[in-house]
């Protein structure tokens, strides 16, 4: 597969939005709306469910590589990256077999969210050594649908907004 220096330029620059979201998603305190530790909004999933549908599965699993690895240089955690590598994976996984059915963006961005999740748990587990973990996964699944609706309602938006743009030109 040949990329054009515009495919590569623009998947440096979703790169670098979903490391911005990432990080600016870190400042939103939703501890205080859901008490339970680790749940995040996934405003970078925004960017890459919009790669996924408009560059294809192999733009899009490159730039949630490069934000997965980016974001836990730039936060100093090595375990990080594990977290982001499995959660983000699992979720890119499941949304690529999913984006070619007839579930809508909501769907996929959903069953992204909960695979992220189950990803995420799959990493605290080979983390710690045991299952203890796995405890923890419905509950994040329970927030899953919340999350991942908010993140395919903002692609869809951006789906919306960028049609009417194109019938403009």
């Amino acid at each position: 597969m040949k990329i054009t220096t515009r495919q590569l330029t623009l998947c440096a620059v979703l790169a670098a939005l979903a490391l911005a979201l990432s990080y600016l998603e870190s400042f939103f305190p939703l501890a205080l709306l859901i008490p339970l530790p680790g749940v995040k909004l996934g405003l970078a999933n925004i960017v890459t469910v919009f790669a996924l549908y408009t560059l294809g599965a192999p733009m899009a699993l490159c730039i949630l590589l490069v934000r997965c690895t980016l974001g836990a240089l730039f936060a100093g955690h090595a375990s990080a990256l594990l977290f982001s590598l499995l959660g983000g994976s699992a979720a890119m996984l499941v949304m690529i077999a999913l984006h070619k059915s007839r579930l809508s963006v909501f769907g996929v961005s959903i069953a992204g969210a909960a695979a992220h999740n189950c990803g995420q748990v799959l990493a605290a587990v080979l983390t710690l050594g045991n299952a203890a973990p796995l405890s923890y996964l419905p509950f994040l699944l329970l927030v899953s649908p919340f999350t991942g609706a908010f993140s395919g309602f903002i692609a869809a938006l951006l789906f919306r907004a960028m049609k009417n743009i194109q019938l403009m030109q």
